[in-house]
């Protein structure tokens, strides 16, 4: 097993997605092969990982793919590194609501037989800071924490003040950071802007995270630190290739950007040629689209830019191609988002509201559709603040204890809830099968100037 450590925290805000993303590619310029990974269901920290560590940043999550794929699924992703730096989620000891941690950074520490690091914000904090390390440090015997980063460390006095409360419980002090705003990323509604849309700006703050990390911690300790756990297995879902190798458009872009790197990954393992349609630009889909991914993103932000592009909606809506289609993907196929016009495709309007649905959802398909036979059940999560209505059409999506969701149908499979392809390598095999029966009417799409294959 590669070498892992856990970067973690006390609480959410504590600066681990600095650190973690700094500590990435610190290593990377020191000569590393940095595999990076975040814990739960995170689609906008990856982005910044796959910067810093020039691989794609991926998800550890047994709630959505169950504890046993956790262990294989970091083997695939760190195969061919010599380090792994996983981001944890939230607090420490923080999982799914109603569990005893199920699902946390610590239980996906203990899982790989990881180290933790423990990322503190001591603005406000002294001597105290000493039983607040004891707690996080005696809580699970089973979670080995193995040093502290101290963060926003406001002086040299403060700094002395903080050491000597992390000697007192025995734990060691691996870096300390001053406070500076070059690493700060813009925020909105649902946490950072994306590494996509921010741009150059966003490799220049993965910069500013290196050259922080780099001056203030010490990582030829965090390398000795870094330890092999119980070897996996690496990932290998069964699946057979369908013949013909069917193009599956996968949305890409600023505005759909919530993704895992195993779907594409799934979907040539099903026979598939993926290319990247980009909605903001492209006006037509590649050629010989068989099928469509619209996964989730921010299409509130660049909802006129999206209505704009009337050639690609069209195209879209004339196209009766399998879809399958999560939240972001989901509102554009409506007839519109907070009055723009849409693809029409869903008999549906979506609008933004002022709540946030957040959540793990334990679904059933009630139905078949072209993702998902009649009966099958995942886990999967909520996060947005758009509202569509009606919520769902005459065959659902989704069921679960708290209602229905969304739109199914032997053409689409369309959603709020975002499920972890892993945890259901056979529904990517059948959406890729129904795209190879249509691969032929597709054959003559209008070619697009500006798809890439992913």
């Amino acid at each position: 097993m590669t070498p892992a450590l856990v970067i973690a925290a006390p609480s959410s805000g504590s600066g681990k997605t600095v650190v973690a993303t700094g500590l990435m590619a610190a290593l990377r310029r020191a000569g590393h092969r940095v595999a990076p990974f975040k814990v739960g269901p995170d689609y906008i920290d990856p982005g910044y990982h796959t910067l810093a560590a020039a691989r794609p940043g991926r998800n550890l999550d047994p709630v959505l793919v169950g504890e046993f794929l956790v262990g294989p699924l970091f083997a695939h992703g760190s195969s061919g590194a010599d380090i792994a730096v996983v981001e944890g989620v939230m607090g420490l000891f923080d999982g799914k609501v109603g569990t005893d941690g199920f699902g946390s950074t610590a239980h996906v520490a203990e899982l790989l037989g990881a180290p933790v690091v423990l990322v503190v914000d001591t603005r406000g904090h002294s001597s105290s800071l000493a039983a607040l390390l004891h707690g996080f440090r005696t809580w699970r015997p089973g979670v080995r924490l193995a040093g502290v980063i101290l963060n926003q460390v406001g002086s040299d006095r403060h700094e002395a003040v903080l050491r000597d409360a992390c000697e007192d419980v025995g734990l060691a002090v691996l870096g300390v950071l001053r406070r500076n705003a070059a690493v700060d990323v813009p925020s909105r509604h649902l946490g950072l802007v994306t590494a996509a849309e921010h741009g150059p700006a966003a490799v220049r703050a993965v910069d500013a995270m290196a050259d922080l990390v780099a001056g203030g911690v010490d990582l030829p300790a965090i390398v000795h630190l870094a330890r092999s756990g119980t070897g996996f297995p690496p990932w290998a879902p069964d699946i057979e290739p369908v013949p013909g190798t069917p193009v599956v458009a996968v949305a890409g872009g600023p505005a759909f950007t919530f993704g895992y790197a195993e779907h594409t990954e799934l979907l040539r393992m099903a026979g598939a040629e993926v290319a990247v349609v980009d909605p903001l630009r492209d006006t037509a889909l590649p050629p010989g689209t068989a099928g469509l991914v619209l996964p989730g993103g921010f299409p509130e932000q660049y909802a006129a830019e999206l209505s704009a592009n009337t050639a690609l909606r069209a195209a879209v809506a004339a196209a009766d191609l399998p879809v399958h289609a999560e939240c972001a993907g989901m509102l554009y196929l409506t007839r519109s988002l907070d009055g723009h016009p849409m693809c029409g495709v869903l008999p549906a309007d979506a609008a933004m509201t002022s709540t946030l649905t957040l959540g793990y959802r334990d679904v059933v398909a009630p139905h078949d559709s072209v993702l998902h036979p009649a009966g099958t059940r995942l886990t999967g999560h909520e996060f947005h603040r758009t509202t569509v209505t009606p919520a769902h059409g005459a065959e659902p999506a989704w069921r679960w204890r708290g209602g229905t969701d969304g739109f199914a149908g032997p053409r689409h499979h369309a959603s709020y809830v975002h499920t972890h392809p892993a945890a259901s390598p056979a529904s990517v095999a059948r959406f890729v099968a129904r795209c190879a029966t249509r691969s032929s009417s597709t054959a003559n799409a209008t070619p697009s100037t500006s798809h890439n294959t992913a």
